[in-house]
């Protein structure tokens, strides 16, 4: 039996943990969707439940994930956004009881962890897929289209940053502590979005090169990394992640046969939602002019409109994947292929 066959909308939901990720990338989406319903919000912290109970005054909230696993049979998915260490653990028992799941990424702290979740959904028959959100940013969105049309001609080169600048260590106790057996460091907190990026725009890695580093005292894992791909397609990616840059790149950087094009900035989706803003406000995901990226050749460019960014649409997707059989917002495959690569980086450099 599909997941198509067994759930009915609304698609009972819970979501575990209500820090950044519950809060900001997961529930208000839930909650906007007509064919979700946020039932649960599993969460320990006393001022995070009581900030969940203010804005989801209907959502029952519970202490831990075995008072979920024992409601099961009244919820159909349960999206895990808790640290990444937790990821594997929680997947599997939410699978055992019946669910469909959401993992955040990064997926798993190694492939073979992530390969038996991905066995065990199949024999199960249950939906698995990882939020990959990054693929619905607006500049990503442009630049993907920029691409298909030809605009930059052949891609010889990319540049991606996620740079910014915190040299003290992370208030989030586990951020500051976790190592990479528990999915810690900068490589898998962003590198998973940076890599699957690059491998949705220009296919399967041939080389690889890295360089990791741990600027901030203390440290347990990386903070500042450089990696370059070598694609089969011939195209050269070039992927910073930086906590500790006094200075930012550019977000994409990306030169083709025919053309360039530069975009700087962050898509504004994370900081909106962050700020109160909820997917269904007028003008959500929409980029202001001045930030625009620059298309053409030095001396020759034009701004390009950005794309708006539609984290939403991830949540379309699933729906459409658990209600109408289409297959999964993000096949858990493609996720496995980012965890593989960085694990050939964590061995080439340690």
């Amino acid at each position: 039996m599909s997941a198509a066959d067994s759930i009915i909308r609304p698609i009972r939901s819970a979501v575990i943990g209500y820090g950044l990720s519950g809060r900001v990338f997961h529930s208000p989406f839930l909650a906007a969707n007509p064919e979700f319903s946020l039932d649960v919000i599993v969460t320990s912290d006393p001022m995070r439940r009581q900030q969940a109970a203010e804005t989801y005054p209907g959502v029952r909230l519970m202490h831990t994930v075995d008072e979920l696993i024992a409601a099961s049979d009244d919820l159909d998915l349960v999206v895990i956004g808790s640290p990444p260490g937790t990821h594997v653990e929680l997947a599997h028992a939410a699978l055992d009881a019946g669910l469909a799941v959401v993992i955040d990424k990064p997926f798993a702290p190694t492939s073979i962890a992530g390969q038996g979740l991905i066995e065990k959904a199949k024999r199960l028959g249950l939906l698995l897929t990882v939020f990959q959100n990054r693929r619905w940013d607006g500049d990503f969105l442009t630049l993907k289209a920029l691409i298909a049309e030809g605009a930059l001609g052949e891609v010889r080169h990319f540049e991606s940053r996620f740079e910014f600048w915190r040299p003290t260590p992370s208030a989030k106790a586990w951020k500051a502590s976790a190592g990479i057996r528990e999915g810690g460091g900068i490589l898998f907190d962003l590198g998973a979005h940076l890599i699957d990026q690059a491998l949705q725009l220009f296919g399967p890695v041939d080389g690889i090169y890295a360089e990791l580093a741990t600027r901030v005292p203390g440290g347990n894992a990386d903070d500042d990394t450089f990696v370059s791909l070598h694609h089969g397609s011939g195209v050269r990616s070039h992927l910073w992640m930086n906590g500790t840059a006094a200075q930012v790149g550019p977000r994409f950087h990306v030169l083709g046969s025919e053309s360039g094009y530069t975009k700087w900035g962050l898509d504004g989706q994370e900081a909106t939602l962050a700020a109160g803003a909820l997917p269904t406000d007028a003008g959500f995901g929409i980029e202001h002019e001045s930030a625009w990226g620059m298309l053409g050749l030095d001396g020759a460019q034009h701004a390009v409109p950005t794309e708006p960014g539609d984290y939403a649409a991830f949540y379309r997707g699933l729906a459409d994947a658990l209600l109408r059989g289409a297959p999964a917002p993000v096949d858990p495959e493609d996720s496995l292929r980012v965890v593989g690569i960085i694990e050939r980086i964590f061995r080439q450099t340690r």
